[in-house]
C-alpha cells in the first residue's frame, strides 16, 4: 500500500508562478505517482486572512483546479476536494482544540508573521494550527510534503496526534513532514524570493510577451558592465533559471563558460532563457484552455473527491469520537 500524503493550497487567487512550482508543483507532479495523494482546496483557510474576498474564492477554486490539470496532475491518481465541503472536518477541528491551549497557539511563529502583515488576531487566525492539524490528521495522512518554512504546521500536528492518542489510546495517524528538494526560487529582482505581492514573478498563465520583457529585465551580476568582461555564474538568477528550466543542458554549459569567460552578452543568454521559459510555459497555457473549455470537469473532478475525501474524514472523527466515549 502507497504511502498517503495531504498537501494543498488556499485559493486566495487563482494563480501559480514560477516559484511556486519549483517550491511545491513540481515535488507534487512526482509524488503521484509513489504515493497516494490528496490535494485540498483550503477555502476555510482563505477566510482567515482574505474573508472580505470570499466572494471570490469559489472562482479561484476553479482557477487552481485547471492549473493542477494543466501542470499534469492527474485526477485518477490524486484526490482533489474542497475543504468546506467535508462534513466532518470542522467536528474534528473542534474536538481536537478541546485539548489544546490558547498559549500554544499564540507561540506559533506564523501567527506573529500574520499579524505583522496587518491581519487581524480572529478566532479563525488563532485557531489556524488546529484546523490545519485536522487537515492533516482527518485523511490519516502519513506525511505531508511541506517548505522548511511551514515544517512547524506538520509538527504542531503531530504533537496534537501523540497528545490525543496519550490521552484516549492509539486513534490517530503521526504524520511525518517530508521537506521539498526545490526551495525557493529568488525573484527576477535577485534580492528576495519570487512572490506576487513582491512584483517580482513570472506566472504559469504568463504570455509569451510578457515573459520575455521580464527576463530582459532580471537582475545579473552587478560586477559585470561589460560584455567582454568575466561573469559570476553563482548567484546569478538568470542561469539560476536556466539549470531549472532549460531543458538544453549544452547550451546551459556554453553559456556558463562564455558568460566567465566574457565572451557573451546578457543579451544573448537572457534571449535563450526566455525561449526556454516560453518553451516550458506555453504548453501550461495551451492545456489550461483547454480544460478551462470542458464546462463540468472541475466540477466533476471535485464532486468525486469531496465524496472520497468525506467517507475517510467521518471514519476518522468517528474513531476519535469513539475514542473519546461519544
Amino acid at each position: 500500500m502507497k504511502p498517503r500524503i495531504l498537501t494543498g493550497d488556499r485559493p486566495t487567487d487563482s494563480q501559480f508562478h514560477l516559484g511556486s512550482y519549483v517550491g511545491t508543483l513540481k515535488n507534487r507532479l512526482a509524488l503521484q505517482d509513489t504515493h497516494e495523494t490528496f490535494i485540498m482546496l483550503a477555502d476555510l483557510h482563505a477566510l482567515t486572512t482574505h474573508a472580505k474576498d470570499a466572494k471570490e474564492i469559489k472562482n479561484n477554486i476553479k482557477g487552481l483546479m485547471r492549473n493542477y490539470l494543466a501542470i499534469g496532475l492527474d485526477p485518477e491518481r490524486v484526490t482533489f476536494f474542497v475543504q468546506s465541503h467535508i462534513p466532518a472536518l470542522p467536528q474534528l477541528a473542534l474536538m481536537l482544540g478541546m485539548i489544546t491551549s490558547v498559549s500554544v497557539l499564540e507561540r506559533q511563529p506564523a501567527l506573529k508573521e500574520k499579524i505583522d502583515q496587518g491581519n487581524s488576531l480572529t478566532y479563525g487566525l488563532l485557531g489556524y494550527p488546529v484546523l490545519m492539524a485536522a487537515d492533516i490528521l482527518g485523511p490519516r495522512a502519513n506525511v505531508v510534503p511541506v517548505g522548511k518554512d511551514q515544517k512547524a504546521h506538520v509538527e504542531f500536528a503531530r504533537d496534537i496526534a501523540q497528545k490525543f492518542n496519550a490521552m484516549f489510546g492509539e486513534t490517530l495517524t503521526i504524520p511525518e513532514p517530508l521537506i521539498g528538494e526545490g526551495g525557493t526560487l529568488v525573484g527576477i529582482d535577485g534580492k528576495q524570493k519570487m512572490s506576487k505581492s513582491l512584483g517580482n514573478a513570472i506566472y504559469l498563465l504568463e504570455d509569451a510577451k510578457s515573459v520575455r520583457q521580464k527576463v530582459m529585465r532580471m537582475y545579473t551580476d552587478p560586477t559585470r558592465i561589460h560584455p567582454t568582461d568575466p561573469g559570476h555564474i553563482e548567484g546569478n538568477p538568470v542561469f539560476t533559471y536556466h539549470d531549472l528550466f532549460n531543458d538544453n543542458k549544452e547550451e546551459v554549459a556554453d553559456l556558463k563558460k562564455r558568460y566567465e569567460q566574457g565572451t557573451v552578452s546578457d543579451v544573448e543568454v537572457k534571449e535563450k532563457l526566455a525561449d526556454a521559459l516560453n518553451a516550458f510555459l506555453i504548453p501550461i497555457a495551451e492545456g489550461y484552455e483547454r480544460i478551462a473549455h470542458k464546462k463540468d470537469l472541475v466540477h466533476d473532478i471535485l464532486a468525486a473527491g469531496d465524496k472520497k475525501a468525506a467517507v475517510i474524514f467521518q471514519d476518522t472523527l468517528d474513531a476519535v469520537k469513539a475514542a473519546m466515549g461519544f
